[in-house]
């Protein structure tokens, strides 16, 4: 970073740092001795904190000891470092997009924090058409949704490209950042539990009126105290939608997901990737963490996605995590909770692992032909190695090899 040459602004912005276990913990001093006057930002690889120098913090009016932001500060300096030119904006959507096509995607979800109802419509205008997209909001966003008439599932466009997707909501931390809502603290600090950044009556309340607007939910909770509140919202309030990660849950609630017809929107890759940092910060637990299995066998609505950027986008890598729980030479990281590949398959379609898909005359043809079967990769490499060899949306080629 040191070396990197700061953008137009004067700023310079690098990502990707996981300092869970590091020897030592980060300090502004460190990074102004490597960076001087230069206002320097380093996003968690999790997103739920950022590094900042004191020049940085200077120009944001923001104070941190150790010039690291968690949670919501964290989030206010994304915002801030995200409103770019739309133009930049645009043309790095469209790289994505297109770059996500061509590993067989078809539909993503776009849980960005900021209204981007006229982003999408101005993508839409100018051409962009490689995949179906869903955007949700947030608490700052929900009234503006709720005025201008949007459910979910709401097209905003004469071909029902981009549509309305839910409200979304994050209820506690990260396992990376040590902030995950838990039932038992944090190793070395006995009164450290996490932290609940929404209680839980002020989620019922959102939830509840999100719900009565016709906007489903999406609520994000790692740790096993936040899954459960999120389940007894969704109880409360009789809200549709998902818990986002579901990361540590107490053995007691899993079959509330499937009761409660709630999906479990599940990041493999964040098992295989965070399996030290759950061996280290987690080792105390009584809840289940990464318990993929555990939720299909009871019941549960599994639908896998990557969480982009804080996982590769690629629905290959995604099943092999899921069906190996190891990508390199180590062994399966808790391998009873592995799925079989069909589930991980239709997990990864729309409708999640209870749906499934079928191709039949009628049907919207969102079709992806590769260059072998997923269900019969004997290795983690050949599974993430699948090569698509064209993407079809509705029928239209998006991707061809």
């Amino acid at each position: 970073m040191a070396r990197t040459r700061p953008d137009h602004d004067g700023r310079r912005i690098g990502s990707g740092f996981r300092d869970a276990l590091w020897p030592d913990r980060p300090s502004v001093e460190l990074l102004d001795a490597l960076t001087g006057d230069v206002p320097t930002y380093l996003i968690n690889s999790d997103v739920h904190s950022v590094w900042l120098n004191s020049a940085a913090l200077r120009r944001e009016g923001m104070a941190a000891p150790d010039g690291v932001l968690r949670e919501e500060p964290a989030f206010e300096i994304s915002r801030r470092l995200n409103a770019l030119d739309p133009s930049l904006a645009d043309a790095a959507v469209m790289e994505a997009m297109s770059a996500a096509a061509a590993r067989g995607v078809v539909g993503i979800v776009d849980l960005d924090m900021a209204w981007n109802a006229e982003a999408w419509d101005r993508r839409l205008a100018r051409g962009f058409d490689a995949v179906r997209v869903s955007f949700g909001v947030y608490a700052s966003m929900l009234e503006r949704a709720i005025s201008a008439g949007l459910e979910t599932g709401d097209a905003i466009d004469p071909a029902g490209l981009a549509r309305m997707g839910p409200f979304k909501v994050i209820t506690d931390g990260s396992l990376g950042t040590r902030t995950a809502a838990c039932s038992h603290h944090y190793p070395g600090a006995e009164t450290d539990f996490g932290v609940m950044t929404v209680p839980p009556d002020e989620l019922v309340e959102l939830m509840r009126r999100a719900t009565g607007a016709g906007i489903a939910c999406a609520v994000h909770a790692i740790g096993d105290v936040a899954n459960s509140h999120a389940l007894d919202a969704f109880a409360a309030t009789g809200a549709t939608g998902t818990i986002e990660h579901a990361q540590l849950v107490a053995h007691a609630d899993m079959p509330r997901f499937a009761r409660l017809g709630i999906g479990a929107s599940i990041q493999p890759s964040h098992a295989v990737d965070d399996r030290d940092m759950a061996e280290e910060f987690w080792a105390g637990q009584t809840a289940v963490g990464y318990p993929m299995r555990e939720l299909v066998d009871a019941g549960a609505n599994l639908l896998l996605g990557s969480d982009a950027p804080v996982a590769h986008l690629d629905p290959w890598t995604t099943m092999s995590d899921a069906v190996f729980r190891t990508r390199d030479e180590r062994e399966p990281w808790r391998p009873h909770q592995r799925i079989p590949a069909a589930v991980a398959l239709a997990a990864s379609t729309a409708g999640g692992s209870h749906a499934g898909s079928a191709i039949e005359p009628g049907a919207v043809a969102d079709l992806v032909i590769v260059d072998r079967d997923p269900l019969v990769a004997a290795t983690p490499s050949a599974l993430r190695a699948t090569a698509v060899t064209a993407t079809l949306l509705a029928g239209r080629v998006t991707h061809i090899r």
